[in-house]
């Protein structure tokens, strides 16, 4: 699997994951599904994403993550995915209500993020059951406990 991640960070948080732990991230949610790819991980603070979040889903303020599907033209062969973007201080205050590990969360978004790239949703019950799914199984690999349900980490 070759990832060529370009990682920009537009935020004033200082807890951030390491670089290398977002391609790590990005690997593992993409491996077995995807050879090669192209995207960038764009960290930001709540202004911009809940920009985004209305011009693209015409829904008010921040969101966690919001993932740009790169859609070439047809028959045009690419290695680009897309965009995902993650507001960091909507992951610190989820982690921190859901009474989360940061870390564990901030890798959930990255994998969450990245699946939707690839095409998945959760839009109703039998899309989410599979997304759902999905990331617990790559979050388990990853060494996190599974992200959904009323497991606590400590």
């Amino acid at each position: 699997m070759a990832v060529e991640l370009e990682l920009q960070i537009a935020t004033t948080t200082k807890t951030l994951p390491h670089p290398a732990q977002v391609r790590e991230w990005i690997s593992v949610a993409l491996w077995q599904r995807i050879d090669t790819a192209e995207l960038t991980v764009r960290i930001v603070d709540e202004e911009e994403i809940a920009a985004l979040n209305q011009q693209y889903r015409n829904k008010k303020g921040p969101t966690n993550v919001l993932s740009f599907p790169y859609e070439p033209f047809p028959g045009i062969a690419s290695r680009l995915l897309g965009d995902i973007v993650i507001c960091a201080p909507v992951v610190e205050e989820e982690a921190k209500a859901q009474n989360k590990l940061l870390l564990a969360h901030w890798a959930h978004m990255v994998v969450h993020g990245a699946l939707h790239l690839l095409g998945y949703d959760h839009e109703n019950c039998q899309d989410a059951d599979i997304m759902e799914n999905l990331e617990t199984e790559i979050l388990i690999q990853l060494g996190f406990l599974p992200p959904y349900g009323d497991t606590v980490e400590s």
